[in-house]
Parts: structure tokens; C-alpha cells; sequence
């Protein structure tokens, strides 16, 4: 019976020891998968912060469109709508000047070197053919001297300066409307301001008192046409200037180019006569 006891014993006291060991296993397993179930929470915090980046910029240009709605309506949706349309129809005659002016282009010192290489090697004709087959002004005005050499070389420097000039009134075609427009933006804000006031005024004298409240919501919606007149007008005078600057830039290549253009025709005819 003693020997049966005495292994009972250490039989119970080998299963006491594995039972330790393998709770001391879990207990220090436990962190470990704690920090593996962490571990994703962890890199969905940018997820979520991006979210809510989002979300704030969402809101806050639903906000946005909810003032500009809001002031809008406050400044009479007449005067409002009208200075709106300045507004789309300058910026439409701006954006096809600019499409135009970047299209009309050219580079003037390899066109003016093909037509010299073009005279030397195949006379006029081959230089109206290269010119023909060339887009924008510059182009076109030697097309039209070269076309007419046979009447001199005269005749061709008239024909050169007469020419720039119709090609700088095609440059400048539909500025008058912008400027219009520039011009209007803001006269129609101070109309409206000036409407808006009188009814502030009318309402004082319907009321029977100078009440702040009354002088300030009429002021404040009457100054809303003048902010917005204004701001287009400032909108349409910078696109303005950025035309009026390309322009330049083109009338300086059309006028450098017309002067290398009547050189080579005297040199060329000088040749022909010799």
C-alpha cells in the first residue's frame, strides 16, 4: 500500500508541475496575442483618421455651399443672377482669347529659316509653300508679302505692314466684350446696393423708427451685390491682363519677324537681278 501511495504521489506532483508549466506558457503567450489582436487596431488608426479627414472636408464644403446659397438668396436673386452671368460669359470670351492666342504661336526662327533654305532652293513658290502649310499670324502675313513680290519689293513691305495689322485686329477680336463686361460686373453690384438701400429706407419709414436691426440687415443685404460685382471684375481684369500680355508678345514676333522676312526678300531679289 505504501509503494502504491508514494506513486500516487509523485505521479500527482509530475501533473501539478506540467499544469504550472503550461499555465506559465499561457500567462506569457497572453500578451503576445493580445499584442497580435492590437496590432490591427493599430494600423486602422490612420484608416480611420483619413476618414474623418474626409468627412471634415466633406463638411465643410457642404458648409461652404450652404453660405454662398444662403448669401446669395440674402442679395436678391435678381441683381445676384445677373452679375453671375458677367461672370460666365467674360470668363468663356477669356478662356477662347487664350485657346486662340496659344494656338497662333509660332517659332518664328525656324520658319524663317525653312522660307530662306525654301527660296534658295525652289524661289518664291516653294516659300508660299512653306508658309501655306504653317499656322498663325506670322505665317499668314508672309504669305500675303510673299504672294505679292512680283509687284516689287515695295509693294511687298506695304502689303507686310497693311497685312500686320489686320492680323492684330483678329488677335484682338472680342476684348471690347470683356472689358464690357469688367465694366458691368460692378456697376450692376452698386445698382443693386443702391436698390437695396432705398428699401432699407423704406422700411425705416414703414416701422416709424431708426431700428439698428433694420438699418443692418438692409445694409448688409444691399453691400452683398457690390461684394459679389466686384469680385467678378477683379476675376475678369486678370484674365484681361493675361491676354493683353500674350497679344504683346505676338505683335513683338510679328514685327521682328516682318523686318527678317522684307531682309531675305532684298537679298533674294538682289540675286535674282545679278
Amino acid at each position: 500500500m505504501k509503494k502504491i501511495f508514494a506513486t500516487l504521489t509523485v505521479l500527482a506532483m509530475f501533473s501539478f508541475g506540467s499544469v504550472a508549466v503550461m499555465a506559465q506558457e499561457a500567462a506569457e503567450a497572453a500578451p503576445v496575442a493580445e499584442e497580435v489582436t492590437e496590432a490591427p487596431a493599430a494600423e486602422e488608426a490612420p484608416a480611420v483618421v483619413a476618414e474623418e479627414v474626409v468627412e471634415a472636408e466633406e463638411g465643410a464644403i457642404v458648409a461652404l455651399h450652404k453660405t454662398l446659397k444662403t448669401k446669395f438668396i440674402e442679395g436678391g436673386a435678381g441683381f445676384m443672377a445677373a452679375t453671375l452671368i458677367c461672370l460666365v460669359f467674360g470668363l468663356a470670351l477669356c478662356i477662347e482669347r487664350i485657346i486662340y492666342l496659344s494656338l497662333s504661336k509660332t517659332n518664328t526662327k525656324a520658319l524663317l529659316a525653312e522660307v530662306e533654305a525654301a527660296l534658295k532652293k525652289g524661289g518664291i513658290e516653294a516659300a508660299l509653300e512653306v508658309c501655306r502649310n504653317t499656322r498663325g499670324p506670322v505665317a499668314s502675313i508672309f504669305y500675303q508679302g510673299l504672294s505679292r513680290y512680283n509687284e516689287g519689293v515695295d509693294v511687298v513691305e506695304k502689303t507686310v505692314a497693311s497685312y500686320g495689322g489686320v492680323q492684330l485686329g483678329l488677335l484682338e477680336k472680342n476684348l471690347s466684350w470683356i472689358s464690357l463686361f469688367i465694366s458691368i460686373a460692378p456697376s450692376l453690384g452698386f445698382l443693386g446696393t443702391i436698390i437695396g438701400m432705398i428699401q432699407a429706407f423704406d422700411k425705416i419709414q414703414q416701422v416709424g423708427d431708426i431700428s439698428a436691426t433694420v438699418v443692418a440687415g438692409g445694409i448688409k443685404v444691399a453691400l452683398l451685390t457690390t461684394l459679389l460685382g466686384l469680385i467678378i471684375a477683379i476675376i475678369l481684369q486678370v484674365f484681361y491682363n493675361y491676354i493683353l500680355s500674350l497679344i504683346e508678345g505676338l505683335v513683338n514676333e510679328m514685327e521682328d519677324s516682318s523686318i527678317s522676312l522684307l531682309d531675305l526678300v532684298v537679298e533674294y531679289d538682289a540675286a535674282q537681278k545679278k
